[in-house]
């Protein structure tokens, strides 16, 4: 492997990682990675003091570039928009930080966002660059960047709570909903849920989803108590799997059928371990990642 190939090879976990959180998309973000390569095997690279920064810069403005070509697509999305999900491993789950800033409600949080405001954010407050490296990657003046990190900071305090993060309760809530769910108990999803959850469900109008969010803990148990009862996608009940996986950094379930997935569905958690949302995509463009079956390292470092 050439040195530069090596370099890139190193980062290339790193680079998807800032994709990922500026997209919210696992396929933009490996296209984005993609292009980036292709910029870095055609640059001067003698040229090239830092080559984690110089590739980062890259795939920043790459990611900003389809963020701003997809602003109108996600603005006219039949029903909610949610993310990408991908698959996390368990590394990944274990640093707190690191899965909280990929999560579900995260993302949808930064979806809120400007593209720039977006971007700066994930450099400055997940990546830790400085306000001067951040300039340099999106092509704004030190000035700029501090006040587009102080707007987001402040949107995405306002909108996204931190509760100190229990991983193995979060765990345990998930395998009772998972067996509650699958065995139509909505006496104990009635128990995992907080009184006003709500449930987010993107079918994107490829398939039957609830086209305004669900709110409610007897309307969401309901929801969830009538899985095994039902026939889904001409999937009939008895040929319907579902388990439990890391998803986006923390614990949650894939439903599928024998020849695809049919489903993720994820959590939001309150300081007591209750469930206040619920994130299901079952929009088949958005399941390849999960799909596939590969684990990323979403790692910051």
């Amino acid at each position: 492997m050439s040195a530069g190939r090596q370099v890139f090879h190193d980062n290339r976990g790193l680079l998807f990682s800032v994709a990922y959180r500026v997209l919210g998309s696992a396929a933009d973000a490996e296209d984005a990675v993609q292009d980036a390569w292709i910029k870095w095997s055609s640059a001067d690279r003698s040229q090239v003091a830092d080559p984690k920064a110089y590739l980062t810069r890259i795939v920043t403005n790459l990611a900003l570039e389809r963020l701003r070509s997809t602003r109108h697509k996600r603005e006219t999305y039949v029903g909610p928009w949610l993310p990408e999900p991908i698959l996390t491993s368990a590394d990944t789950a274990d640093a707190v930080t690191d899965s909280e800033s990929v999560s579900m409600a995260m993302l949808v949080v930064l979806e809120t966002l400007s593209p720039l405001e977006r971007a700066v954010f994930v450099l400055k407050e997940v990546f830790g660059f400085s306000h001067a490296e951040i300039g340099e990657a999106v092509d704004r003046s030190e000035a700029a960047v501090r006040q587009a990190a102080h707007r987001a900071r402040e949107h995405v305090r306002a909108r996204r709570p931190r509760f100190t993060a229990d991983r193995s309760q979060q765990r345990e809530v998930t395998e009772r909903f998972l067996a509650a769910a699958t065995g139509g108990d909505i006496n104990t999803l009635m128990e995992l849920l907080s009184p006003d959850v709500t449930l987010w469900t993107d079918g994107g109008g490829k398939v039957r989803q609830a086209l305004k969010p669900v709110v409610g803990a007897q309307t969401v148990a309901s929801w969830f108590a009538a899985i095994g009862t039902v026939t889904y996608q001409g999937v009939q009940p008895a040929d319907m799997r579902a388990e439990l996986v890391e998803i986006n950094g923390g614990p949650g379930m894939v439903f599928s059928a024998p020849d695809q997935v049919i489903a993720t569905v994820t959590f939001d958690f309150d300081a007591d371990g209750r469930i206040t949302a619920i994130h299901n995509v079952a929009n088949p463009d958005k399941l390849q990642a999960v799909t596939d079956g590969t684990a990323h390292d979403i790692g910051t470092r």
